[in-house]
């Protein structure tokens, strides 16, 4: 007997990937729930193993008592010390009971819940194991599948491969090898549940540390990586040593590693490249394979950049349906829009540029200059309408009346005048010649000193921008021929 339950127990813990101790308190429970099915009650069920646990024995623990009540927690003096001579009133006896006088009721709910006890066990264990292991590549075998799902035999539990974390370009059959990446952990009804996939990126990731020690010890780190499955994936690798090439560390010597890698994904192409914390030339790097001459950035606020390609390199950078410069932009994190050479040139990004300075100010309003009489806020329109009969149409013109002139004006009162040249004074300001005193001429009108020579006015050549004088009839730099016209002065 002893070594039929010391060979169950070793089943258990193999088979089933239960600990000893847990085991041992199923054993324990089943009992317990054998003798509470038989006498109503367990409080007093006493559970002994042996030293080597091959053996265990079920108690009820009862009371000496001089006249007996309850016979399940009870014993009367006399038969106590049938079992112990020295027992006495008040102490408590540990009677063995014979599992054997369980009825057969009592003995299946006891079956019961040691299989119940054993499978919830067994799922909580397992769910503990394999939750410590998501995110990591796991190692199964093909078994059926149904509805698109693939179910991979993974030793002590079964894991599905659902169609959406399938590669396009993968088929399996049975007993087929399948490594993949565990992606979650689930406690369904039936047990546990090991959801898979195979196009994750870290999956990609997983399996570059596998192959890459560099990766796996954190001397070459990954970025980013990005991930059409079954077409094409990108990652971004930086070194954490100078000495180490983060990219070389990854293809490996002759192309070893990145060979491994690409078998592994069913010859799925795979971009690695240099991130770089400047994003032109992480951009240019991101549309590797393609040769990019520049990056301009459009707008960095809303991350829009443009790469320029030679002519022989849009389609390798744009990639079939557009598949490379999509995963660079995911890549990068900017909308990047590619153009040959001869596109750029012929692209208005003056044009674009005002525009953008626009909407970048559109919130704030500018007055623009008041030029006209009818212009002016407040002013009498009336009166607008009488001076523009008149030919006077612009404030300057009115301000360059005489007196007389403003007194031949008809049906326009003195008043009016005034009221006019109070509006004028109120929302323009007007600067005339004779405020400050011109070159050569002294403040207070008086003649300049004799031994003061006049300067000279200096101008700017309207055509490369040279300094030039009003003495001056070619341009010193370019040659241009020059022409300076006056307005008389009253």
């Amino acid at each position: 007997m002893a070594s039929d339950m010391s060979e169950a127990i070793r089943q258990l813990v193999q088979d089933r990937g239960i600990s000893e101790e847990l085991v041992l308190k199923t054993i324990e429970n089943t009992l317990v729930a054998a003798y509470k099915r038989k006498f109503g009650n367990a409080e007093n069920a006493v559970v002994r193993f042996n030293e080597g646990n091959t053996e265990v024995a079920i108690y009820a623990k009862k009371k000496i008592v001089d006249g007996v009540y309850d016979p399940v927690c009870e014993i009367d003096l006399e038969e106590a010390r049938e079992l112990d001579p020295e027992a006495e009133i008040g102490d408590e006896l540990l009677i063995e009971v014979d599992p054997r006088e369980f009825d057969r009721i009592s003995v299946q709910s006891a079956k019961q819940t040691a299989h119940q006890s054993i499978r919830e066990i067994q799922k909580d264990s397992l769910y503990s194991e394999y939750q410590e292991k998501v995110g990591e590549i796991i190692i199964g075998y093909y078994q059926r599948e149904r509805n698109g799902t693939i179910y991979v035999d993974l030793g002590k539990v079964e894991g599905i491969l659902p169609r959406k974390f399938q590669s396009p370009r993968e088929a399996y059959h049975l007993n087929d090898r399948i490594k993949a990446l565990i992606v979650e952990v689930n406690k369904t009804p039936t047990g546990l549940q090991i959801v898979l996939s195979r196009t994750h990126t870290d999956f990609v990731r997983a399996i570059f540390e596998l192959e890459v020690p560099e990766v796996y010890d954190k001397t070459v780190e990954i970025h980013k990586i990005v991930r059409e499955a079954g077409y094409r994936t990108k990652l971004a690798v930086y070194s954490n040593r100078e000495d180490v090439d983060p990219v070389g560390a990854c293809v490996g010597l002759k192309g070893v590693r990145i060979q491994s890698v690409i078998r592994e994904l069913e010859g799925e192409k795979i971009d690695i490249l240099k991130y770089d914390p400047d994003p032109r030339r992480f951009i240019k790097n991101a549309l590797s394979p393609a040769e990019v001459r520049d990056v301009v950035v459009l707008d960095e606020g809303k991350r829009q950049a443009l790469a320029i390609v030679p002519e022989s390199q849009l389609s390798l950078a744009i990639g079939k349906q557009g598949l490379n410069v999509r995963l660079a932009n995911r890549l990068v994190d900017w909308n990047i829009d590619v153009k040959t050479e001869e596109q750029y040139s012929g692209m208005d990004l003056a044009s674009e540029s005002k525009r953008a300075v626009s909407e970048l100010f559109s919130d704030e309003q500018y007055e623009e200059e008041i030029t006209r009489i009818a212009e002016l806020p407040g002013v009498d329109q009336t009166v607008a309408e009488t001076l523009l009969a008149d030919g006077v149409e612009y404030i300057e013109d009115f301000l360059a009346l005489s007196e007389e002139q403003l007194a031949a004006l008809k049906d326009i009162s003195a008043e009016q005048l005034a009221a006019l040249r109070a509006v004028i004074d109120e929302n323009v300001e007007i600067v005339e010649e004779g405020d400050y005193p011109q070159e050569g001429e002294a403040a207070d009108g008086a003649e300049p000193a004799a031994e003061e020579e006049a300067e000279t006015e200096e101008f700017e050549c309207p055509e490369c921008g040279a300094k030039i004088t009003v003495d001056m009839t070619t341009c010193p730099s370019c040659g241009i021929g020059l022409s300076f016209e006056y307005e008389d002065e009253e």
